[in-house]
């Protein structure tokens, strides 16, 4: 069974780091198109950092750009999202997503699994 599994959501003041992670089962992280999404309160869920099968392309939202960063540990079967230099519009609930086929550039798969979803409030 194909499941994703996040956490590391928290309260985190601006200018501060979080790393949320998301652990796969079911199949091998590495070999699958994975992004990290995120919906703020009251807008449409957008893709913010989306990497195409075996890393051929790399798309960061502008938002993000040079503060974010995705990671994945092979042995642990688990992906990350590094998030530095917090802003208050950082604030949203963060949703990890695996695509078996996406070789193309961005966001825009199907992206049939996903996690669950963790929030992150970025508040002084």
């Amino acid at each position: 069974q194909v499941q994703l599994v996040e956490s590391g959501g928290a309260l985190v003041q601006p200018g501060g780091s979080l790393r949320l992670s998301c652990a796969a089962s079911g199949f091998t992280l590495n070999d699958y198109a994975i992004a990290w999404f995120r919906q703020a309160p009251g807008k449409e869920r957008e893709g913010i950092l989306c990497i195409s099968n075996y890393g051929g392309s790399i798309y960061y939202a502008r938002s993000v750009k040079d503060r974010f960063t995705i990671s994945v540990d092979k042995a642990k079967n688990t992906m990350y999202l590094q998030m530095n230099s917090l802003k208050f519009e950082d604030t949203a609930v963060y949703f990890c997503a695996a695509d078996p086929w996406a070789p193309g550039y961005g966001c825009n798969s199907r992206y049939p699994y996903w996690g669950q979803g963790t929030q992150v409030t970025v508040s002084s």
